[in-house]
């Protein structure tokens, strides 16, 4: 009785380890070796799942029959990851909270549209220019020393001067100046009203003295060759990081700038010298080359805080951008011999900034072309000749012109208003010729940003260079402004001509390369496209032609997702 008893215990234990078993193997039922070789796989894997806690269903989405993606169905809606969609359709959106409610912000467009407050003024602010920062972008290597301008990298990593980088960044110096508060500023140093005490070495001088050729007070300072520890001016500062100041130095001289870091008090060091170095780091101490200046006064205008980036930028590609508000002036030292006056410390010195790029204008320009070159070889497209360097750009050079026009209304000075009606030459000459007008289909004269062959039709290196003509021949007289509309109206009748060209139904081209190279369309990104838009605004606030309104409108409907009709 008892061994009959313990067999039967025995064979349901051997039955509950066999049906254990199968169990643990139909639990298993996802892993690819419990389906090799079934008929029936499929069946399993597709993740037609009901989730009890939400209602919804996982299941996969078949694109264009290529590929899946995971989705969700609830009831007879299909739900579809919003990362597939931004790609797929380049539409833009993040979750925000308001008032404590969280929803999801839906953007076909990031870019922004503006309209005009009134009438387009060649004296005042440029398009939307006061937002630019042309400083802190990327593809710009510093600002050079020697002359205060943007050095790009755009398309050649050692660095060189482009002209409608330069433009940019003095236009948006002028806009800035025009629409932010006056800037606070600290007079460091001014020999006739204000002295500070200078900690001066055994061995060096520093001394006030008369300069006439300037008709003040100056400080005219010395160290000798070897020393290393240089007349220094010891300061606790903050927030103030505009330096400005009027050097005249022998070759040897040289200025340099101690900052610390106010959270790890960590120190840097910005040095000024008389070279020609662009820019070179070496540890914390980043230097620029001014140039030699021979004993002649020159003022300089420096963002310390852009500089010490830029060169920290240049030995570490991933150093973090560097805070204004952590960061403090310690100390200033002089090396050398020479003089210096006015040095002040300010939020910002825009028409400083603003006349660096103007005089770049007249210093750079070939004066028989009139035109601004560029140094690099540039090639826009497969199947378009390569641009080599010293072409012309319609863009740079209606941009040229906006600074230079506005110059000569600031400063009244004639030599900005030549240089700007030197510039319209490059617009008589054919692009094949070496100049920027190309002619559509033997009829309308286009100015060209990129004077390639085939011609390329940018559309909005072509306005901006129109906006250029329109400041020329709204503050030139006589026959230079008569050029300069003739030039002008002679644009805005191919724009007007041509312009729907651009138009795609649901966006616009950047060009017209699809028509001159038989390819397909180069599409505008919505910023290039918003840029059209915006152009259109300001063209029509100068000229009603209802063409300007209606194809804006049409555009402003395409970045909040309307599409043309189709049949």
């Amino acid at each position: 009785m008892m061994m009959r008893l313990n067999f039967k215990t025995l064979l349901l234990v051997l039955i509950v380890a066999v049906l254990s078993s199968l169990l643990t193997s139909w639990n298993n039922c996802d892993s690819p070796s419990f389906f090799r070789n079934t008929d029936w796989k499929s069946k399993f894997q597709h993740k037609d799942r009901v989730n009890l806690e939400t209602g919804y269903q996982e299941i996969d989405c078949h694109i264009n029959g290529d590929y899946s993606i995971g989705c969700r169905k609830e009831g007879d809606e299909v739900y579809i990851p919003f990362s597939f969609i931004h790609k797929y359709f380049e539409i833009y959106g993040k979750l925000a909270t308001y008032d404590g409610l969280e929803r999801f912000e839906w953007l076909h467009s990031y870019s922004k549209i503006v309209n005009p407050k009134g009438k387009y003024d060649p004296r005042g602010v440029f398009m939307t220019f006061e937002n630019y920062n042309v400083e802190v972008r990327e593809r710009v290597k510093c600002i050079s020393g020697n002359d205060g301008v943007p050095i790009s990298t755009q398309w050649e990593s050692q660095g060189y001067y482009y002209p409608t980088q330069i433009a940019q960044f003095g236009l948006s110096h002028y806009s800035k100046n025009l629409t932010e508060p006056e800037p606070h500023r600290k007079v460091i140093e001014d020999s006739d009203k204000v002295k500070r005490e200078w900690i001066t070495p055994q061995g060096s001088i520093a001394s006030r003295i008369f300069d006439k050729h300037v008709n003040s007070h100056v400080m005219r300072f010395a160290t000798p060759e070897t020393s290393t520890s240089g007349i220094t001016l010891q300061l606790d500062h903050v927030l103030d990081f505009v330096l400005k100041w009027d050097f005249n130095i022998k070759d040897n001289g040289s200025i340099m700038i101690t900052l610390q870091s106010r959270e790890r008090k960590e120190t840097y060091y910005l040095h000024y010298v008389t070279s020609n170095i662009v820019l070179h780091i070496y540890n914390n101490h980043v230097y620029y080359g001014i140039g030699q200046i021979n004993h002649q006064w020159r003022r300089f205008t420096r963002d310390l805080v852009i500089d010490l980036q830029k060169g920290l930028y240049l030995n570490d590609k991933n150093k973090k951008k560097m805070s204004r508000s952590k960061l403090k002036i310690v100390k200033m030292t002089l090396y050398g011999s020479g003089m210096i006056d006015n040095i002040t410390l300010s939020t910002s010195e825009h028409m400083e900034q603003f006349y660096d790029a103007a005089r770049w204008f007249v210093s750079n320009q070939n004066i028989s072309s009139g035109g601004w070159a560029n140094p690099v070889r540039r090639k826009v497209a497969p199947g378009m000749a390569t641009l080599e360097p010293g072409w012309y750009s319609s863009m740079g050079q209606g941009h040229a012109i906006s600074v230079l026009a506005r110059a000569y209304y600031h400063s009244g000075e004639e030599k900005y208003l030549q240089a700007a009606i030197r510039g319209l030459q490059p617009f008589k000459v054919s692009s094949s010729k070496g100049g920027v007008a190309a002619i559509f289909l033997s009829k309308y004269v286009w100015y060209e940003e990129y004077p390639t062959t085939p011609s390329s039709f940018i559309l909005n290196g072509f306005i901006y260079s129109l906006i250029g003509l329109y400041d020329l021949k709204s503050i030139a007289t006589g026959k230079d402004a008569v050029e300069a509309s003739r030039l002008f109206n002679q644009g805005m009748t191919s724009l007007k001509n041509m312009l729907t060209l651009y138009d795609t139904g649901s966006g616009t081209t950047y060009d017209l390369r699809h028509f001159t190279l038989k390819t397909a369309p180069n599409l505008a990104r919505w910023d290039y496209h918003s840029t059209h838009v915006n152009q259109l605004l300001l063209l029509n606030s100068i000229d009603n032609d209802p063409i300007f309104t209606t194809t804006a409108e049409r555009w402003i409907g395409y970045m909040n997702g309307k599409r043309a009709a189709h049949n």
